[in-house]
């Protein structure tokens, strides 16, 4: 989902007026109202926790998106406090909504990934794989080489491990083969890991005789 598309640099215009306008109609507007006051409310005092409250009741799909695009433009700890919570949400839209407008912001997210990476939940964890794609590429396999050193779910291995297949380091091959020795009954995952170290392995220098 695009949380930032041209022509959204500028509020709706029926959203603009006094802060308190803005919040009211966020809160208790039509669809379109609340979709312009979503735009506009990160300008407006209080405008991220209006955010945040409108996110927990909101059930339209484009008002939603209003509001993960204006907590991004935010880029602060704050904004993410609000989003992460929506991982966890039942609803597969919403919580994709909420791994995309993290992402967007990974940077503002890096000091939050070791709890995530560690969450007694293994959506969670997965979830947080794919936040790692937007790190550079350093601090993601280190992340994820600790992750899978402790990881006892295969899906949350296999979504490290793809993450690994794309960006990671060379020091994640002693760790990719630790895991593929941890799991020998999962061919899924062996196989994966052998894609994965033969990509990072592709990076090694050549030695010359």
């Amino acid at each position: 989902m695009p949380l930032i598309r041209k022509g959204d640099a500028k509020p709706a215009a029926s959203a603009q007026g006094e802060p308190g306008d803005v919040l009211s109609f966020l809160a208790n507007g039509t669809d379109d109202q609340r979709w312009a006051a979503a735009r506009a409310a990160g300008d407006a005092p209080g405008g991220v926790q209006a955010l945040g409250q409108a996110l927990l009741a909101e059930a339209n799909p484009r008002v939603r998106e209003a509001i993960f695009t204006s907590l991004v433009r935010l880029r602060s700890a704050e904004a993410v406090a609000v989003i992460l919570p929506h991982l966890r949400s039942d609803d597969a839209h919403v919580r994709t909504g909420a791994l995309d407008a993290l992402r967007a912001m990974a940077d503002i997210v890096t000091s939050r990934l070791p709890a995530l990476l560690s969450d007694p939940d293994a959506d969670v964890r997965l979830l947080a794989c794919e936040i790692l794609r937007d790190l550079p590429s350093a601090d993601a396999t280190a992340l994820l080489c600790e992750l899978l050193e402790r990881e006892d779910q295969v899906n949350v291995c296999a979504a490290a491990v793809e993450v690994l297949t794309e960006i990671g380091g060379t020091e994640a091959l002693p760790v990719l083969s630790a895991c593929a020795a941890r799991f020998p009954n999962e061919p899924f995952l062996i196989f994966s890991i052998k894609a994965a170290s033969a990509r990072i392995s592709s990076q090694l220098p050549e030695r010359r005789g």
